[in-house]
């Protein structure tokens, strides 16, 4: 099967060809014809599947068949596509103008992180296709500057991850702003019940495609644990990093001073490397990406926020220095590895306190993850890769109660996320396998 076959005119197949795509990925396939037809569609397809270009040709496709849209600010916007992350927006939105370059349609992508005033210049300038972050979406709606009264298709793409980044009700918000009869397309790496609810409320007579690819990335990568103490995750990581081939790697902690502390500790130990996380202002981080998808960087540091935002070729290692406190982050950050049906390596430096939350990675995999040992303990752990508190705990040793018991504090709430229980300090001890 080709791209003609799957009725797209001609401008995208010219496209297409100018980009060497010749042959639909399933979704595509199966996705492309019901959203030509007008059809509301639920979606459910893995990262690196496609998906983008399963939404976006057909959208393209029906506003060029409707006839071209007047020029200058008699342009309304006639799409949205909300997505969860700056990073995406900013992906989604550069697929849809090679996809319509030879289309005449104005294109523009909103997001938080930098000033409004170019976005809010390109909206009064004409809109055909809005691509937004749901939290500035709604505050240039509270100011008047985005009008969703013609809006004829809305795409919620990665809706999973929106509602775990609490978003639900800006959607909610967004959509009591649109006209009532118009095209839905739901698009979810996962289908939790609040998914499912939602489609049921707002989708008719979807047409439901589920792609099962016939080996997940689950399966194409090959998963490994390293048990450490915390004090000799730094010593485990640049040691892991100068013993294998990479292309490029990204490595995931929990905090973002987490991840500027590894950024340092990365530059120190001679390799390029940049942190992107919540802090940095947008166009920091958009540099950062581009920097890493041409090579100039050869490891990404990033939170959560990257997990599913960053959609680079030849990401060979996926190295996890904090364990995920939500299992399904898991998936989502290994998964920036094995794109495409390619190859790639996850490893996760695992510390006592973390081991339940690895199990719970285990049960969601349906696998034991085989273990890469590392020599390296507490002590033996660089100095560098320390701060003043980390070097009290290991000169002090564990913490204990007055009847003996170790000292076992509760989660406590942080400016980053959730801190884990107080780590233990070595002494003499050694890391548990």
């Amino acid at each position: 099967m080709s791209f003609s076959d799957l009725g797209l005119i001609e401008p995208i197949l010219r496209s297409l060809e100018t980009l060497g795509y010749t042959i639909p990925t399933l979704i595509q396939s199966q996705a492309i014809p019901p959203i030509i037809e007008g059809r509301d569609v639920l979606g459910s397809a893995q990262t690196g599947t496609g998906k983008t270009a399963a939404f976006a040709l057909p959208i393209i496709h029906r506003l060029l068949v409707k006839g071209n849209p007047p020029k200058g600010h008699g342009r309304r916007i006639r799409a949205v596509v909300v997505v969860p992350t700056r990073e995406l927006a900013v992906q989604v939105c550069e697929s849809f103008l090679k996809y319509g370059r030879s289309a005449a349609l104005r294109v523009i992508a909103v997001y938080g992180g930098v000033h409004q005033s170019l976005q809010v210049r390109a909206l009064r300038h004409g809109v055909d296709i809005l691509i937004a972050t749901p939290g500035r979406m709604v505050d240039l709606m509270e100011q008047g500057f985005i009008d969703l009264g013609r809006v004829e298709t809305m795409v919620l793409d990665e809706a999973d991850m929106m509602f775990d980044m609490g978003f639900a009700p800006n959607l909610r918000h967004i959509m009591t702003h649109m006209p009532k009869e118009r095209q839905n397309l739901l698009f979810s790496a996962t289908m939790p019940a609040p998914i499912e609810l939602l489609a049921r409320q707002i989708l008719k007579d979807p047409a439901r495609i589920e792609i099962i690819p016939e080996k997940t990335p689950l399966e194409i990568i090959d998963h490994r644990v390293s048990p450490v103490t915390k004090m000799a995750k730094p010593a485990a990581l640049i040691a892991y990093l100068k013993s294998v081939t990479l292309e490029r790697a990204i490595v995931f902690t929990r905090t973002k001073y987490g991840a500027d502390k590894v950024t340092m500790l990365l530059v120190r130990s001679g390799f390029s490397s940049e942190a992107i996380h919540g802090d940095k202002r947008q166009n920091v981080r958009q540099r950062t990406l581009n920097d890493f998808k041409t090579g100039r960087l050869q490891v990404l540091v990033a939170t959560d926020i990257a997990a599913r935002g960053i959609d680079v070729t030849g990401i060979s290692h996926v190295i996890n220095f904090d364990i995920p406190l939500d299992p399904e982050t898991y998936v989502h950050r290994v998964g920036r590895t094995g794109r495409a049906g390619a190859g790639g390596t996850a490893l996760s430096l695992c510390q006592p306190e973390e081991r339940r939350l690895l199990m719970s990675i285990e049960r969601l995999i349906g696998k034991r993850i085989p273990v890469l040992p590392f020599e390296g303990s507490a002590d033996s752990a660089p100095s560098e890769g320390m701060d003043d508190g980390d070097r009290r705990d290991r000169d002090r040793g564990p913490r204990t109660m007055p009847s003996g018991r170790p000292f076992q504090p509760s989660r406590l709430p942080g400016k980053g996320g959730t801190r884990g229980p107080r780590p233990f300090s070595a002494g003499k001890r050694t890391a548990s396998k």
